[in-house]
């Protein structure tokens, strides 16, 4: 009938983890029953993830003598109840334990530093309290709010009201209940022999119910009711035997009939098959190890200022429990130790890690006792006293407390966006300036200093940068798989063209200028042939190189999860590095043979000489491209796209101001110096 031992340690490391307390210290009686309680809770303790702050055992018997032996075991105490992040004792023993253990409280820390203690003891069911005999002057503050594991047990009807009509019969010999009673009630039933003592006599009106309870409970407890389970099983037992046949063994006598002796052995088959309910409603069966388990209750120890006690139950270990999990338990229910003022007490080697924090081991001690440090960046830990942070899913990212996983939001460079805007107006802008300029040519191609300069490598110049200007929307807005494709092509081309123009401009002033020399033999070049000529050939290799990068890698639309934190942006894979630097390389190559020849001629006598202009132009044009690529490659996200339109629009700008503005100011505002006599006259005197 006896509760297998088993389940209690698993109710007690349940009781532990429902409160969180994971620094345990534990008392145990120094025998074999004590060795193997520590062999079985250190291995449940360490599976579950609590640790045992320290262990002290206590004798089996007697109380400790040896000085030497008095003082380590006052001393260890002192040492325990200084642990203040250790507020939970387990106690496994016997009521002498218990006895014991609370003496040498009382000597280590004395009676009034006892009561303020403020530990959780966690007691085994072999304790009890009702039978600890403490005596009427002492009291078991120290123990208030304990939680003790009890054989469970039940109301059985009728109970109470036997123990409020028992009393004892004094004239009888049976001496046990009348020796209770003087116990009891401190008193002494009359001596027939002394018949003058009549000082505190025992009149047998005496009522249990009114003995506290260190003295007396009214209520059964498991052990009893084991037994009263027990009796009822035997019995039932018995009439099953008794009324089958072929269990019944009589012979006759005459006319009387006689039941022959049994042996206990002869019931087990009987006791194995029973299964009937008790008067309190309960069932009573036994499994197929031939176990009743009836499981244990959970009790707390409300103490009172009389001196008296009363164990409340609280929670239970019902094997037989519905959904598999035997262990429950009501908080609410639960009176702590005055100290902890009724909040839940904490029993923990370190504080708890909140979310956003991982835990890392302390060398040198216990798993339960860790460091909390900050999870690594772009880690979230979402629960308390996790070992290691999780990384967030690409699409997400960590919030600021890295305790949850926040949607990225999606970006893309768009007009929207004030630096979208910023760029987009400049472009116009420069798209205008660039169609005035231009009109402007057009309007006054017949005057000298539009003819004066191959007036049609001029108009191509203008075309290649207001379509380099208008090159700049394919970067923004959302990216799609045509605009990818076209990007960095088209950007490539139109821009070779540009300085192709250029490099023909420069090339056509050296060449212009020999022809003028008396027996020169470049006059047969001068013409529209070799600047045209310049321009195909530059702008073929150009096309070779986009046709190829289109047809080996071409560039796709892409999600970058990582560049910037909190956002995924959506922007063009350029799908091959290596031809994207070689478009921008041999763009690069272009620009730094026209600004050589342009400033190895910037010197010629010639009027409207535009090398010098030319050479301020593509000084800028290769400032802004090789500043390109280190700031390209240094930023990301948005940025990277802004880089690139800013450079197309700053280097496109300089060619349109540096070669076009002083043109435009005497076309526009010095009409006086646009006649072939102001022509003819600078040339003479050169």
């Amino acid at each position: 009938m006896a509760t297998n031992e088993d389940l209690q340690y698993r109710g007690m490391v349940s009781l532990l983890k429902h409160f969180g307390w994971t620094w345990v210290g534990i008392f145990v009686r120094d025998d074999e029953s004590g060795e193997r309680f520590l062999e079985t809770m250190e291995l449940l303790l360490s599976q579950n993830g609590i640790c045992s702050a320290f262990t002290e055992r206590m004798p089996s018997q007697g109380y400790v003598y040896d000085k030497k032996r008095f003082d380590s075991v006052i001393h260890s105490l002192h040492q325990i109840f200084r642990l203040t992040n250790c507020r939970t004792f387990f106690l496994y023993g016997n009521t002498y334990n218990l006895m014991y253990l609370w003496h040498q409280i009382n000597q280590a820390l004395g009676e009034k530093n006892s009561i303020s203690a403020g530990k959780v003891w966690i007691i085994t069911a072999q304790i009890d309290f009702a039978l600890a005999r403490l005596s009427r002057d002492k009291d078991l503050q120290m123990f208030q709010g304990a939680l003790s594991f009890m054989i469970h047990s039940n109301e059985v009807p009728g109970f109470q009201e036997f123990l409020q009509t028992l009393k004892p019969d004094w004239t009888e010999a049976d001496g046990f209940l009348k020796d209770f009673w003087e116990e009891a009630f401190d008193c002494s039933f009359p001596n027939r022999r002394i018949p003058y003592k009549v000082s505190g006599t025992c009149t047998g009106e005496e009522r249990l119910e009114s003995l506290i309870a260190p003295l007396f409970e009214m209520r059964m407890c498991g052990h009893s009711y084991s037994i009263y389970n027990a009796v009822y099983a035997v019995a039932h037992a018995l009439q099953a035997l008794y009324s089958t046949n072929s269990n019944r063994r009589t012979m006759v006598t005459g006319k009387k009939e006689v039941h022959q002796d049994l042996s206990p052995w002869q019931l087990h088959p009987y006791l194995q098959g029973i299964s009937f309910n008790t008067s309190t409603g309960e069932r009573v069966a036994f499994n197929d190890d031939w176990e009743f388990r009836a499981g244990f209750d959970i009790m707390n120890l409300v103490t009172f200022p009389n001196r008296s006690f009363v164990n409340v139950k609280v929670g239970q270990v019902d094997p037989n429990a519905p959904g598999g999990n035997p262990f429950s338990i009501n908080d609410t229910t639960i009176t702590w130790h005055k100290s902890f003022n009724q909040v839940l007490p904490c029993s923990v080697c370190s504080e708890f890690c909140h979310p956003g924090f991982e835990k890392r081991k302390k060398e040198g001690e216990k798993f339960c006792c860790y460091d909390c440090i900050q999870c690594p960046e772009g880690k979230i830990s979402n629960q308390t006293d996790v070992d290691d942070c999780s990384q967030c899913p690409e699409d997400q990212y960590p919030n600021k407390d890295q305790s949850q996983c926040i949607p990225k939001v999606i970006t893309f460079l768009s007009y929207e966006d004030a630096l979208g805007k910023s760029l987009a107006l400049g472009a116009i802008f420069f798209s205008l300036m660039t169609a005035v300029v231009l009109g402007t040519f057009v309007k006054h191609s017949g005057t000298p200093i539009v003819k004066a300069n191959n007036w049609k490598l001029t108009y191509i110049l203008l075309v290649s940068l207001l379509l380099c200007f208008l090159s700049s929307f394919l970067f923004l807005g959302k990216p799609g798989k045509l605009t990818c494709l076209l990007q960095q092509p088209i950007f490539g081309i139109i821009f070779t063209v540009a300085v192709s123009c250029v490099l023909a401009k420069t090339i056509t002033v050296i060449v212009a200028f020999m022809a003028t020399k008396p027996g020169s033999n470049m006059k047969k070049w001068v013409g529209k042939r070799m600047a045209t000529s310049i321009i195909i050939s530059c702008s073929i290799i150009q096309l070779g190189i986009c046709a190829t990068w289109l047809g080996t890698s071409p560039p796709f639309p892409d999600l970058d999860v990582n560049s910037v934190v909190g956002e995924i942006i959506i922007q063009c894979n350029e799908g091959s590095f290596v031809f994207f630097y070689l478009v921008l390389g041999y763009m690069g190559l272009l620009s730094l043979i026209s600004f050589t020849v342009a400033f190895l001629v910037r010197k010629l006598p010639d009027s409207f000489n535009e090398s010098k202009f030319i050479t301020f132009s593509m000084l800028i044009f290769c400032t802004v491209w090789l500043s390109f690529v280190p700031t390209y490659l240094s930023t990301r996200g948005t940025d990277m796209v802004a880089v690139e339109i800013f450079s197309i629009l700053a280097s496109s700008a300089g060619l349109l101001c540096c070669i076009f503005a002083p043109k435009c100011y005497i076309i526009v505002l010095k009409s006086e110096l646009n006649t072939k006599e102001q022509l003819t006259r600078k040339r003479t005197q050169a």
